[in-house]
């Protein structure tokens, strides 16, 4: 059976910073990592490491005054109040107890005078009185809450501001503790949902290390229609791109954690190369490599997916980290895809972006194609867009696909496009290297998206377009739809016709064509490239990586499963 719920007062705080950002962090277990909180986890390095056990005071008691003592990462708790708080530091004094929070930034500073004081004169506004921010009273008052919970007499806090080497002190009265109850009651209504939006325009958002998740401007643009038509969003900025995706195929190695780094070792133990943990953001295995379970147990910790998959590429399994999972994004998904026009709005977005993808690929590369073939894949895609049926939808594609197919050997150069003319499009087995290609293709994309939704707390598994059965990730599905010929198709074209991959890069059994280890190597370079290259929002403007599109794209699909934005637009190139 469950105990009561305890919210930290952390997380309660930051209610009164931003409602949305209070939800994320505490509802869904989000936490992402900047400049900002790195340089504050600095400044609390040491009163993180805890003072040795303290006693509280006995009612009626009279500890010895003459003892003051500082005691650091104080943890209190309090069933009643249903909170929870690890205090940087507690000043004590017999019975009475003065918390103080660290801050790394700087105090608020208001115009106005002291009171009594005049301002100076000759002066048009008085000089600013440094006070402690709203979200930072609120802390340091549920702090006093739980110390008074424990027993102690507490009339006064304390906020250090690093940046200033300022210490500032404020009573402890009944206005600042009420303020602090009221918060944790506003608090604990907001959990229970829905999602808060985002704010709008607010200065604050711009240091946010969960601006990626709450993507404030790019919901507010799409909302603008509906609520406001002349309301005009800020310049939004894209997401940075910094992370490591790590790829290990080579037969025989092992991925092991030393410290803070993720280890390659070959056969003899020796390290062939390191990455620093904190920036890794996936892990794909291929075929015989070895990871230790603390290499798996780090990697989890650090919210980090690892997949995976066979030497031919066949997605086997994954190791999804339990961070990523929000019991209203997935009640949300299960609602809207159990409504059939829902699923059909999903169909109708993906497919026609994936056609008018189709169209543009054949019409840069091919050097003679048939205004009529342009004519008719552009056809298809607006009646994909106007389909009525998810069976209407799927037969757009299907059309769309033999016309794509039918002309994509003609871009590629000497046998491999002859080979490929032979098969047509095949999957199981690939029969020629350029189908080999494309399923590795593909199914790095699966993966890709698989990553993706997981950050965006969707489930995979269940999809709109896609027909979800057992280990089918549908979702993944349909999300990759308009990226196959954007990424994996794009892929395939380069690697051939510069000769980065060959016939000599490929082997054929009698189980289909497959890469050679250096065929896969060669791969995952021209993929690694084609994932970082960057292209322009259509909507939004701002150019992103394709694998940071991606993210994008699944956390945009979550916003309009929760109702925070009226419709979908997927990413079309011109």
């Amino acid at each position: 059976m469950d105990g009561p719920v305890l919210w930290p007062a952390r997380n309660v705080a930051e209610y009164a910073y931003c409602p949305r950002l209070f939800y994320l962090m505490e509802v869904e277990g989000i936490f992402l990592g900047n400049r900002d909180t790195e340089e504050g986890r600095f400044v609390h390095r040491r009163v993180d490491r805890p003072s040795n056990a303290l006693e509280s005071p006995e009612k009626g008691s009279e500890p010895d005054p003459d003892k003051p003592r500082s005691v650091r990462s104080l943890v209190l708790s309090s069933p009643r109040l249903g909170l929870t708080a690890t205090l940087d530091l507690a000043e004590i004094q017999g019975n009475r107890a003065t918390p103080v929070e660290f801050r790394k930034g700087h105090p608020s500073h208001r115009n106005q005078s002291p009171a009594n004081e005049p301002a100076a004169v000759g002066n048009d506004e008085a000089a600013p009185l440094p006070e402690p921010w709203p979200l930072d009273r609120v802390q340091v008052g549920l702090q006093a809450l739980l110390l008074e919970e424990a027993g102690y007499q507490v009339d006064q806090a304390v906020v250090y501001y690093a940046a200033e080497k300022r210490r500032l002190s404020l009573a402890v009265n009944e206005a600042l503790k009420q303020e602090a109850f009221a918060t944790l009651q506003a608090a604990r209504q907001c959990a229970e949902g829905p999602r808060p939006l985002p704010l709008q325009n607010d200065p604050k958002c711009l240091r946010c290390s969960l601006q990626p998740v709450c993507l404030p401007d790019e919901i507010h643009h799409q909302r603008r229609s509906m609520e406001d038509p002349e309301w005009t969003p800020r310049r939004i900025w894209p997401l940075r791109d910094d992370g490591i995706h790590v790829v290990a195929q080579q037969e025989g190695v092992r991925l092991g954690i030393q410290g803070m780094t993720l280890q390659v070792t070959d056969r003899e133990g020796k390290v062939v190369r390191s990455f620093p943990l904190a920036n890794v953001e996936s892990l794909s295995v291929l075929g015989n490599v070895q990871v230790t379970t603390q290499a798996l147990h780090a990697l989890s910790e650090e919210g980090v997916p690892v997949a995976f998959l066979s030497s031919a590429g066949r997605l086997i399994a994954m190791v999804d980290p339990m961070d990523s999972v929000s019991a209203e994004v997935r009640r949300a998904q299960v609602r809207i895809l159990d409504r059939p026009e829902k699923c059909l709005e999903l169909a109708r977005s993906l497919i026609s972006a994936k056609i008018t993808n189709q169209r543009t690929l054949l019409m840069r590369n091919h050097p003679g194609l048939p205004e009529e073939a342009v004519r008719e894949l552009a056809i298809q895609s607006e009646a994909a867009a106007q389909a009525d049926s998810l069976d209407s939808v799927r037969g757009h594609e299907g059309q769309a696909a033999a016309i794509y197919f039918r002309h994509f050997p003609d871009l590629l150069k000497g046998e491999m496009g002859e080979s490929f003319a032979r098969h047509g499009r095949q999957r199981r087995p690939p029969p020629d290297p350029v189908n080999s290609c494309l399923s590795m293709g593909y199914t790095m994309l699966v993966h890709e998206c698989v990553a993706a939704l997981r950050t965006a707390r969707l489930e995979p598994s269940i999809g709109g377009f896609h027909v979800s059965r057992p280990g089918r990730p549908a979702l993944a599905l349909d999300l990759m739809e308009p990226f196959r010929p954007l990424i994996a198709d794009s892929i395939a074209l380069s690697t051939f016709n510069r000769g980065e991959l060959t016939s000599g890069h490929f082997l054929n059994t009698a189980a289909g064509c497959h890469f050679t280890a250096s065929g896969r190597k060669a791969f995952f370079l021209a993929y690694g490239r084609r994932m970082a290259t960057e292209v322009t929002h259509p909507v939004f403007e701002y150019r992103l990586s394709y694998r940071r599109m991606i993210h994008l794209h699944a956390r945009m699909i979550a916003a309009w499963m929760l109702g925070e934005i009226p419709g979908l637009s997927f990413l079309t190139t011109r």
